[in-house]
């Protein structure tokens, strides 16, 4: 339909598409370049009735909605200017040309909608033969234009690659300090991302080496990346996914401070901050009563700690923790003033009854029995 709409001969799939289509992997986002202008773009979508919204169109690219999911459509460009952070871009004619501005050789294979003939212009087919993240051109050069192409490379290579690109390592241990000029969410984008992927340990102790890791996580020493490994094997003999914030807990200090003060400095969501301090927070002790854990804290979190303790989570997996039955009134009705001696008296049966392992409302009413006992 977009093929239709735009002309075979204007439009190339590019990209990730590309690129995990040829690895047989399971493709998540589809990216189309075109020598149409943004605007011809949209004029030519909505003769052909396709929804379009124009995400990124100071960059020349327009979303199109289709039947089974969106594509962004991006004209070719070219860099006019570049500061390490950013680039200011210019449309382009020549499809070598739009090529030329992307940052990995097996990320600049583009495909004929209609033939899926594949355009390589700088030997991307035999690197991603050789499972090797190569810059396009010099890696220097590239990451001057942008920075955040150091984490990128590392994310791909612990994605995709198995053979190391010695320019490309070198590179990145040379121009390590430049990610001080990032913004943090961008840092933060790519970190989670790197730690989303099955192992990215290997990757991460090289980051350390070379100096890269230590830029945007200071606190992160080699005892953390062993914790980190460790973590990694506990997660895939007890069946958990990859939990990227629960990874970043295994690569700092266990310390609820230092958990602040990354999640500040990362910029993350109140909920991710939430998670990356409970995880800070994991004690020995957590080990020995994973259920009580897991009411006081939660399943989610509780897993976590468990799994960073390096503590099997079996007694949680499709455990649902039981709702606290007594009701105040049940107290009030027993002769207890409304007021603070009701609610003291509601914790310390809660208490009670979790220590004890949830029993049923028989042994809540003896619990309750010899609290009022006690006076």
């Amino acid at each position: 339909m977009l093929t239709a709409a735009l002309g075979a001969e204007h439009i190339r799939w590019v990209g990730g598409a590309v690129r995990d289509t040829l690895l047989q992997m399971a493709v998540h986002d589809v990216d189309c370049a075109t020598t149409h202008t943004p605007d011809r773009v949209i004029d030519l979508c909505a003769q052909a009735e396709i929804r379009t919204v124009p995400t990124g169109i100071d960059h020349g690219t327009v979303t199109a909605i289709l039947a089974d999911g969106p594509v962004e459509i991006t004209t070719l460009r070219r860099d006019v200017a570049t500061d390490g952070r950013r680039a200011t871009v210019a449309f382009a004619t020549e499809w070598r040309e739009d090529a030329a501005r992307r940052d990995f050789t097996i990320n600049a294979l583009y495909a004929h909608p209609e033939t899926l003939e594949i355009s390589d212009y700088f030997g991307g087919l035999d690197d991603l033969a050789a499972r090797r993240v190569r810059f396009i051109g010099d890696a220097r050069d590239r990451i001057a234009e942008d920075h955040l192409r150091i984490l990128r490379y590392y994310r791909f290579q612990a994605r995709f690659g198995a053979e190391l690109d010695p320019e490309a390592e070198a590179a990145c241990t040379a121009m390590a300090a430049t990610l001080k000029g990032l913004s943090r969410e961008r840092i933060a984008a790519e970190l989670l991302a790197l730690l989303a992927l099955p192992d990215p340990h290997a990757t991460l102790a090289r980051m350390h080496e070379a100096g890269v890791l230590g830029v945007i996580l200071p606190e992160t020493g080699r005892a953390h990346l062993d914790a980190l490994a460790r973590l990694i094997r506990r997660e895939d003999a007890d069946g958990h996914a990859a939990e990227p914030i629960r990874r970043l807990a295994a690569a700092l200090p266990p310390s609820p401070e230092v958990a602040e003060a990354v999640a500040a400095r990362l910029r993350l969501s109140k909920a991710q901050r939430s998670r990356l301090v409970s995880a800070s927070e994991r004690l020995g002790s957590d080990a020995e009563y994973p259920r009580t854990l897991a009411y006081n804290i939660g399943i989610e979190q509780a897993i976590d700690r468990l799994l960073l303790l390096d503590h099997d989570t079996a007694l949680l997996v499709g455990w649902v923790p039981p709702a606290f039955p007594l009701k105040g009134g049940e107290i009030v009705a027993r002769g207890v003033a409304v007021g603070p001696q009701v609610a003291r008296l509601m914790q310390t049966v809660e208490r009670r009854w979790v220590a004890e392992g949830f029993p049923d409302s028989g042994r809540i009413a003896q619990i309750l029995d010899e609290e009022l006992a006690r006076g």
